[in-house]
């Protein structure tokens, strides 16, 4: 007998996305004496959320902390305390007590001063839940500078006005002493003595001073190619609706439309009105959710989230899951209650609501199998061109495939006679999706894998993995493997089985040569950079001499050589799409390795600043924590731009001597483009 797991993991990227701006905190500071400083957070939830604790065992959920990233001429007192209204109680999921608040939490950390100047960087971080889902553990930042410690409060001349402040606020008042970076971007870095050793000395510094207006001078966008890629965000879109059509969720819902749309079909006039309306509601619908991304994450954040070892091995989990499902381990759906409930609410409702609803019981329905399509296409696209438009972009693409048939079927409700009713065909394409989703699956964690430096998943096991994923589909496709929603009696393969079959045994086969280094540029968008590869018999390759900015700039310059700059990520698909396409061209590889010092800055590394960067960008307060943190602000400040793959021709000064160039697999371009700049280079140099 058929085993059902209702799962609401389908629903996660809708939970997910809709949870991040049910919790917000502010920070407050209140002098309580001469020498002590509170800081207080004060959060709030709205109804069903709680904020947990500081009280909390291991293995349960996020408690709440403070921890500091710097300070000099202040310590903490004690420890975290938590405010009025605490609730304790035994959670039966966690399986422990837990403590928490409910719609107001206030947290207070005790501060003492130690001496006149001080500063003091730090941040509360807490976990917060309903009934359903949960928020990554997220961090709340707080800054204290001043100079009215103890030594100016215990004199005995009238002590001044406490003068304590945020970094924020000293930042405003450095803000207007110094000019903007740019005319269209109020962007700068924090003075030398605020930050201490972790900024640069003078003549380093230089090297960060912004060159929009050189660039723009060239002639050169640092988007130039973003049509291209909303053209390439909406294709991938378009391909992802027409694989949710294939699905077994969807099919189901013909028969529903047929059914509502026949009532309406009388009158012709009507019935064409009707049934656009539906589909521009499907397309409404699904693009919603891409505003709703964009809106709360913007490119900055959803970079970060796309890099995030927490949400990538979630995505890992949550497409092995429904990979598995597909492969006949065990169902999932929504509650049948959901849908039914949409349905009878559109039957009994008139108008265009009913029209709206029906289209909403479509998108609920179906979401267990559309699901992992939407998240992974959410995901791929949401850096793409660094873009806050590219989710919208691509869910108009996901919402139009998917909006054009239900359209034709609403508008003409017989074609039904003409269509299949299903069979044995539905659940081969369940299967193959399901191996297509383990192989994808493999990806989230390649990104997390590379974000933090654990060395999991070198290119090797990667590739090993993925033959064996496309051999053994093609060995299914064939006939050769049965899984529990085949029927065991059939034995033929269908005729388009069979061509399918072909192309993923030669997937397989073309991806062998990759073990010993081949560069296999139709999976370099998915698998690990080939640095990861231990066994590679071609050495001739391009790798970065630096991944440290200031380092490679100073080689440089001691070796009379222009600078390309490749502002790149661990998780960036079409970073890897250039490096096996472009890069790996002889003509461009010769010409980086023997006239170009390389630097790669990998925006997503995840490793820790020796000490946090607080920087005021578009008038709000930035704290730097991370390698990759410093290299994403440094392509922001200086060259205005915040897409990967970025490349840009420097020269010793730090100045471009050539336009800036993003994705294009034209080689010819790129080769002009490298020598053009050693042009530029030399005509400067000898001057």
């Amino acid at each position: 007998m058929k085993r059902k797991l209702t799962l609401f993991l389908s629903a996660f990227l809708l939970t997910a996305v809709a949870t991040w701006a049910q919790v917000s905190f502010q920070v407050s500071y209140k002098r309580v004496s001469p020498t002590e400083i509170d800081i207080i957070f004060t959060g709030k939830a709205e109804n069903g959320w709680h904020i947990y604790g500081k009280d909390i065992a291991d293995g349960g959920p996020t408690p709440a902390t403070f921890s500091l990233d710097n300070a000099k001429g202040a310590r903490l007192k004690g420890t975290l305390k938590e405010g009025a209204g605490i609730k304790k109680k035994h959670d039966p999921i966690f399986d422990m007590p837990v403590t928490y608040f409910e719609n107001t939490a206030v947290f207070t950390q005790r501060v003492e001063l130690t001496d006149k100047s001080y500063q003091l960087r730090g941040y509360l971080r807490y976990g917060a839940c309903n009934d359903q889902s949960c928020l990554p553990p997220t961090s709340v930042d707080c800054s204290l500078l001043g100079t009215d410690g103890p030594a100016v409060a215990t004199a005995k001349t009238e002590a001044p006005k406490p003068d304590v402040h945020t970094a924020a606020t000293a930042l405003d008042e450095h803000d207007k002493e110094t000019e903007e970076l740019t005319d269209d971007e109020e962007t700068e870095l924090l003075p030398t003595d605020t930050v201490s050793s972790v900024l640069l000395s003078a003549s380093a510094a230089d090297l960060w001073k912004p060159v929009v207006a050189e660039l723009q001078a060239f002639g050169g966008d640092a988007h130039s190619t973003g049509n291209k890629s909303f053209l390439l965000i909406f294709a991938l879109g378009f391909l992802g609706g027409l694989l949710a059509l294939a699905t077994p969720c969807v099919w189901p819902i013909i028969p529903m439309t047929v059914s509502f749309f026949l009532k309406r079909s009388a009158d012709r006039t009507k019935a064409v009105r009707d049934a656009v309306t539906y589909g521009v509601s499907i397309i409404v619908i699904y693009v919603a959710l891409g505003l709703l991304i964009t809106s709360l994450f913007g490119a900055s954040a959803l970079n970060d989230l796309s890099t995030n070892a927490v949400f990538n091995i979630i995505f890992f989990l949550m497409l092995v899951v429904f990979g598995a499902s597909f492969l006949g381990g065990f169902e999932i759906t929504l509650p049948s209650s959901w849908g039914n409930a949409v349905d009878s609410k559109a039957s009994a409702t008139t108008g265009l609501l009913s029209i709206f609803l029906m289209a909403f019981t479509l998108a609920l329905v179906s979401f267990s199998c559309t699901g992992p399509i939407i998240g992974f296409l959410l995901v791929e696209v949401s850096t793409a061109g660094g873009s806050t438009l590219a989710p919208t972009i691509g869910m108009l693409g996901f919402a139009l495939a998917l909006a054009l048939p239900f359209t034709l079927f609403a508008l003409f409700p017989t074609l039904l006679k003409k269509t299949s009713r299903g069979g044995s065909w539905m659940n081969i394409v369940k299967v193959t999706l399901g191996f297509l989703e383990l192989a994808f699956a493999l990806k989230f964690f390649s990104v997390a894998d590379l974000a933090y430096g654990w060395g999991l998943l070198d290119r090797e096991t990667f590739l090993a993995l993925w033959i064996a994923l496309f051999a053994l589909l093609a060995f299914y496709l064939f006939g050769f493997i049965k899984f529990p929603h085949d029927d065991p009696d059939e034995r033929q393969t269908s005729v388009p089985a069979f061509f399918v079959g072909i192309a993923s045994l030669a997937f397989a086969i073309y991806m062998v040569p990759g073990l010993w280094g081949a560069p296999c540029k139709a999976v370099s968008a998915f698998a690990p950079p080939m640095t990861t590869q231990d066994f590679n018999l071609d050495h001739v390759k391009v790798e970065p001499q630096f991944k440290d900015y200031e380092a490679g700039m100073a080689y440089a310059r001691s070796q009379g050589k222009p600078v390309l700059i490749d502002f790149t990520g661990h998780g960036c698909v079409n970073c890897r799409k250039m490096e096996a396409a472009v890069w790996h061209d002889a003509q461009v590889r010769d010409l980086i390795n023997k006239d170009y010092v390389l630097i790669s800055l990998y925006v997503d590394d995840k490793t820790a600043l020796p000490e946090p960067i607080v920087v005021t960008e578009n008038g709000k307060q930035t704290t730097l924590r991370t390698v990759g943190d410093r290299w994403s602000y440094l392509q922001r400040v200086k060259f205005g731009a915040n897409a990967q793959p970025f490349y840009v021709l420097l020269d010793n000064d730090g100045k471009p001597i050539a336009p800036s160039r993003s994705y294009d697999e034209d080689i010819d371009a790129y080769v002009s483009f490298l020598r053009n700049g050693l042009k530029t280079y030399a005509a400067g140099t000898s001057e």
